[in-house]
């Protein structure tokens, strides 16, 4: 299960290694892609697989899923991590997230999503105090 909040250096070439705990999850290749928020989220293809599945099943004559396509797909690119666990971060989705020289690895159970710290930390400082409000939210959707 990829949990956990770790903190790392943008190395030369622009090149990032997850950490250890999530490189034993995702495996050597990975998807990473735009994410909401302005963050990049990394998969394993099976995840990937399991994203395209759905898309598959919708009908590309509705905006919401063209969008929704072009959004995640047409900024994904195919990742190979090297023995350290380091890949090379397209300079689209760098440029996306902002991300300069250090980055936040987020684990959420099935992705990871890779912060620039600065954002990161500005939107946990947006979370934190309404973290109550979210969660009661949550269980009123679940309740309908």
């Amino acid at each position: 299960m990829l949990i956990g909040e770790f903190t790392n250096k943008v190395g030369e070439k622009n090149r990032i290694a997850l950490p250890k705990k999530f490189r034993e999850i995702l495996g050597e290749d990975v998807i990473v892609t735009r994410g909401y928020e302005d963050c990049v989220i990394v998969v394993n293809q099976k995840q990937w697989e399991k994203l395209l599945k759905v898309f598959s099943d919708q009908p590309f004559t509705k905006s919401p899923v063209r969008d929704t396509r072009r959004f995640l797909i047409g900024g994904a690119s195919e990742a190979s991590l090297d023995k350290q666990g380091r890949f090379v971060l397209p300079k689209n989705l760098k440029d996306f997230a902002g991300i300069l020289r250090e980055v936040t690895f987020i684990g959420l159970v099935d992705w990871v999503e890779i912060w620039s710290k600065e954002k990161w930390e500005k939107r946990m400082d947006m979370i934190k105090p309404n973290a109550a409000k979210i969660a009661e939210k949550l269980q009123e959707i679940n309740e309908k």
